[in-house]
């Protein structure tokens, strides 16, 4: 829940002090030595556990992931609920209360948020999800659910996790009761994730933002089109030659925008899902036999996802014992606690990988109000009555509240309960512009604004997940991805038979009139969706010559692809290193080169701004300034940890960043980093008397780029002398780039007793921003970790039991078990594990064996 925390945990430092006379006892040695290891689930020998059919038999390898043996489909789920809540349930029952839109009932100050969750309706979408599965998918769902409250019935919360002992303190939630799980709260979490890949809501209302001031040229400078030498993903739909990997000079016609971009802010859920953030994105590519030493495939995935704490993946293998048409599952890879089945992995034939695709999927309808009845909106010249019904929110300890959500023949009215959407800024401000102004639109006089978004209309990625699961070969594969509408992903496959593929699913709108980029009438037919790009007509690829498939949330379909999906990909950064990787290796490709690739951490900044720095007649004040000079000269542009240049070079671009661009734009335009203003600052490196350059805050005065690089180096060596003291040989980027593992909640009171319990770390992290090695971190902030590779995954196609992977944390997410952080270094380091397949490998490896038993 991130910051927000600190909010409502505040009062609790003053409970732990006055209420709590040996406070740090508590905290420091009762906790964690008496109430954590109630808790730890019992991993070895038998329990009966009533609902199952048949034995199952469930062995732990030594990084303590669970590999499932069951004779028949039922018990395979139905002990994939039971192990998922012996590891991670109160993960599981946080994200529930996000998706069902009741934070509040564990932490009272989350009502708001709450109401905004209830407004958009996840719960009530997962439910008609639900009655339209067939039903095979129910039967995998009830399973799981059954598992699920097996494990959790009769336990008390400090037997579940430690956190309920948090929870349960007088200042939080002491009344707070553990629900049975449903198969809605599994399905709710399809939701989450959708929210957190939603696409450029955020970009949108930038570009709003930057348009008040400046001009559509200067915003095509700053929102600059996808550049001409990075590699789109599909080079060619289907199958046969290839068409050309360069883009046109501009995707983007913004001369003929109007003042304004969509307004939309999605605040209120980051404190539970974590800020948007471009650095949300993954990493995957296959290499063909024919690059490989094998004669086989590889296919390699590291999904990029905001920093926490447990893992938000959790490892398991599914096994029927016998495989045949009752049972279909022999599966291995990564699981989502609180949904069944493998999201990410491999089966017994095919592998597959996904990255964000991030399409233009939401838009935002101007809804015209009755002037005599505030019950009606405008269609096409008549007053329909709003769709409306009432929640009650029940915080803890609160009063119950009850709120009206309404919705329109688009979706639900957001600005009832988010009324950023109304007046984006203060109003306070003298500079605030009210959100018809910045519009450009002439709004009516009563209106509301309500959101259209795929995601909101019954279908769950989980059906199309199963199928995955199950699937035998490329066309399997491909009708399972039919069921994947929403959130878009970068899919990609590889088999035992030696083919790669990729396929790019999901509900894709298609406009009347617009482009989705501002808010439209809602009252006419004029800018309604006509349908979606035909499954057939979206971007796939079949063994493509190159003999190699890369994605990297870059640009996804050639040149001459006739639908819009959306203005804002990544800028191809990692894109482009992880091809020029694949074709300049040196000999055949092998794991070891996967690994190397991994945990590239290659600077393209440096690449550009290096040389320009060494061009420069320098006179530096300080003597350790000069020294520091001096590291860029034999500097191979790696990020590593261990790295001086590294250290001098990001506190520059840092600095750069700052000094370049925050006197000119409004503060929440800043740039943090990431592809953009890699492209951005690439794009003006050529233009030395560019008007970017100049520092408005001076007068009489205009500066240059060199003028802009010798203060950025000079504040930035000044920043780091702060840091280390200036024997500059004590410098190192590790230090400074930290990965601070926290928990979604408790982690972020601001209570050092309470963090101390669930957080870890720091642990020092190669790597950077728009690097494959992609340790995001935010230039606003420091240097401190803020996106990871959540997992790194290769799998090889001609030994399924030689593959590797590793998690951020580790398996369990009790705090103070051996598997709660015994993978975070090994993933630092970029280190890896085995990914046991063949059931032999597994036992041998095994440090527990549990037998469940009917």
């Amino acid at each position: 829940m991130k910051k927000v925390v600190g909010r409502f945990l505040i009062g609790l430092l003053i409970f732990v002090v006055v209420a709590v006379a040996s406070g740090a006892f508590y905290f420091k040695s009762y906790l964690p030595n008496t109430v954590a290891p109630k808790s730890f689930p019992q991993v070895d020998g038998e329990i009966q556990v009533s609902g199952l059919k048949d034995k199952v038999d469930v062995y732990r390898d030594q990084m303590g992931v669970p590999h499932i043996y069951a004779t028949n489909t039922y018990d395979l789920f139905f002990a994939q609920g039971y192990i998922h809540a012996q590891e991670r349930f109160w993960q599981m029952d946080f994200w529930r209360h996000v998706g069902s839109g009741t934070i509040s009932e564990m932490f009272a100050s989350q009502a708001e948020t709450d109401a905004f969750l209830r407004t958009l309706g996840w719960e009530k979408t997962a439910e008609a999800e639900w009655e339209q599965l067939d039903s095979a998918s129910k039967a995998f769902l009830q399973a799981y659910v059954d598992g699920v409250n097996a494990y959790i019935k009769d336990k008390d919360a400090t037997e579940l996790s430690l956190e309920y002992a948090i929870l349960g303190l007088p200042i939080l939630a002491p009344n707070y009761e553990i629900a049975e799980w449903t198969p809605i709260n599994s399905l709710t979490w399809g939701k989450a994730m959708a929210w957190d890949l939603r696409g450029n809501m955020d970009e949108e209302i930038d570009r709003a933002i930057f348009l008040k001031t400046f001009t559509a040229e200067q915003l095509a400078q700053i929102y600059p089109p996808y550049p001409a030498d990075h590699p789109v993903i599909v080079n060619k739909i289907g199958d046969g030659e290839s068409a050309s990997t360069s883009q046109n000079a501009s995707t983007f016609d913004y001369a003929q925008l109007p003042l304004d971009q969509l307004a939309y802010n999605a605040s209120l859920l980051d404190g539970m899902l974590g800020e948007w953030s471009s650095e949300i994105g993954s990493n995957s590519w296959a290499i063909s036999g024919a690059l490989t030493d094998s004669g086989m495939p590889y296919l390699s995935n590291d999904p990029h996802l905001g920093i926490q704490m447990p893992s938000i993946w959790y490892q398991v293998g599914l096994h029927c014992i016998e495989k045949n048409d009752d049972c279909p599952f022999q599966v291995t890879g990564f699981s989502f606690a609180g949904v069944p089945g493998v999201i990410i992995g491999h089966n017994d034939n095919i592998a597959w990988g996904f990255t964000n695709v991030g399409p233009d999927v939401m838009d935002l309808y101007i809804e015209k109000v009755n002037p005599d009845n505030p019950n009606q909106y405008e269609v096409n010249g008549e007053w329909v009555d709003f769709e409306s019904y009432e929640e009650t929110i029940q915080p803890a300890g609160g009063e119950a509240i009850t709120v009206t959500i309404r919705s329109t023949r688009h979706g639900p009215v957001i600005s009832d309960t988010f009324g950023a959407l109304k007046n984006v800024g203060d109003p306070d401000d003298e500079e605030f512009i009210p959100f018809n102004q910045r519009a450009g639109i002439d709004l009516p006089e009563q209106y509301v604004i309500a959101l259209k978004w795929t995601a909101l209309t019954p279908s769950t990625p989980f059906e199309a997940i199963w199928g995955f699961n199950k699937a035998q070969n490329w066309e399997e594969f491909r009708e399972a991805a039919k069921d994947f509408h929403v959130p878009s992903q970068n899919l990609l496959y590889a088999d035992v038979e030696g083919n790669i593929a990729y396929q790019m699913p999901g509900d894709i709108p298609i406009r009347k009139n617009g482009d989705g980029t501002l808010p439209v009438p809602g009252w006419t037919d004029d800018y309604e969706w006509t349908g979606f790009i035909p499954f057939e007509e979206l971007p796939y690829t079949l063994n493509p010559e190159e003999g190699f498939i890369v994605t990297a949330n870059n640009q996804v379909p050639p040149d001459d692809y006739p639908y819009l999906i959306t203005y804002d990909w990544d800028y191809g950064f990692r894109a482009q290193r992880i091809l020029d990787m694949v074709e300049s290796a040196p000999a055949k490709i092998d794991i070891a080169y996967l690994e190397k690739m991994h945990g590239d951490s290659y600077n393209d900044n440096a690449e550009f701004y290096v040389p320009l720095l060494q061009s420069i007649d320098w006179r530096l004040p300080k003597a350790h300034q000069a020294i520091a000079l001096d590291t860029l000269n034999t500097w191979d542009y790696q990020n590593h940890a261990d790295s001086i240049p590294a250290a001098v070079f990001n506190a520059f671009w840092r600095a750069l960043l700052r000094n370049t661009f925050n006197d000119d734009l409004p503060e929440e335009l800043w740039f943090s980093g990431g592809s953009r203003s890699n492209e951005v600052s690439r794009n003006l490196a050529s233009d030395p008397n560019n008007a970017w350059w100049d520092d408005k805050t001076t007068e009489d005065i205009t500066e240059t780029r060199d003028d802009m690089l010798i203060k950025s180096f000079i504040e930035g060596t000044d920043e780091l002398s702060e840091i280390f003291g200036e024997d500059v040989t004590k410098w190192n980027w590790g230090d400074m780039h930290v990965s601070i593992f926290r928990n979604e909640t408790l982690g972020y009171s601001g209570i050092g007793l309470i963090e101390d319990l669930f957080n870890r770390g720091p642990f020092r992290t190669n790597g950077g921003g728009s690097i494959i090695n992609a340790t995001a971190w935010n230039a606003l902030d420091g240097y401190e970790v803020t996106n990871v590779p959540s997992m790194r995954m290769i799998v090889d196609l001609g030994n399924l039991n030689n593959s590797l992977t590793v998690h951020t944390t580790g398996q369990s997410g009790h705090a103070y078990h051996p598997h709660y952080d015994d993978m975070s270094q090994l993933w630092a380091d970029v280190g890896y594990y085995p990914m046991w397949w063949e059931q032999e490998s597994i036992i041998n490896d095994s440090e527990a064996h549990l037998v469940l038993v009917p």
